[in-house]
């Protein structure tokens, strides 16, 4: 697995996404419970200044910084080219969470899932459904299944969903995650 690619598929996904933020759509609801697109896009862009704090410093702090009041939807897409940016100019091999280190690429394949998959909360709150592209879902899938416990269920993923066993990748990605492939909106 190319952990580059991966990255940049997944942030070419949720920008996409992200283009249908409107003005006077941040307070709709998302498929994050207790989330509106305000708060989703706020946690989308402390995850991309964490991945470039990773990649340009070597290290991730474990206190997120203060949201400015900016253009949510803005600072995603500027965020996400910086992110590119860093990736392009090789980061180190490995990035400290806190104390803990962690291969880069893992880092990277992490936040991809976490990119799209909350590029797709996105899309679905903001009334335009975009499914995640089947080889993108194939790729992040064992990806998730290494990194989301039992106990991160109920903190900071849903119970997984039961699919069909012959479901297309993104929906089991979906379902694994928590998700159903349709929301209400």
């Amino acid at each position: 697995m190319n952990c580059g690619e991966l990255l940049e598929r997944s942030l070419a996904y949720a920008l996409g996404s992200v283009v249908e933020v409107g003005s006077g759509s941040l307070e709709r609801g998302t498929p994050c419970a207790d989330w509106d697109l305000a708060e989703l896009l706020g946690h989308l862009d402390d995850s991309l200044d964490a991945l470039h704090e990773g990649l340009t410093g070597g290290r991730i702090g474990l206190v997120p910084r203060e949201p400015g009041s900016v253009d949510l939807a803005c600072a995603f897409r500027t965020r996400a080219g910086a992110v590119l940016g860093a990736w392009a100019a090789g980061p180190g091999e490995r990035v400290l969470v806190g104390e803990l280190p962690l291969d880069v690429r893992v880092m990277a394949a992490v936040g991809a899932v976490e990119i799209t998959v909350h590029g797709w909360d996105v899309a679905q709150a903001c009334g335009r459904p975009r499914p995640i592209p089947g080889s993108l879902a194939a790729e992040l899938l064992p990806v998730a299944r290494c990194v989301v416990a039992e106990e991160d269920r109920g903190v900071r993923f849903a119970a997984p969903v039961a699919v069909p066993a012959c479901a297309r990748p993104d929906a089991r990605l979906l379902a694994f995650l928590g998700r159903c492939d349709s929301f209400p909106g």
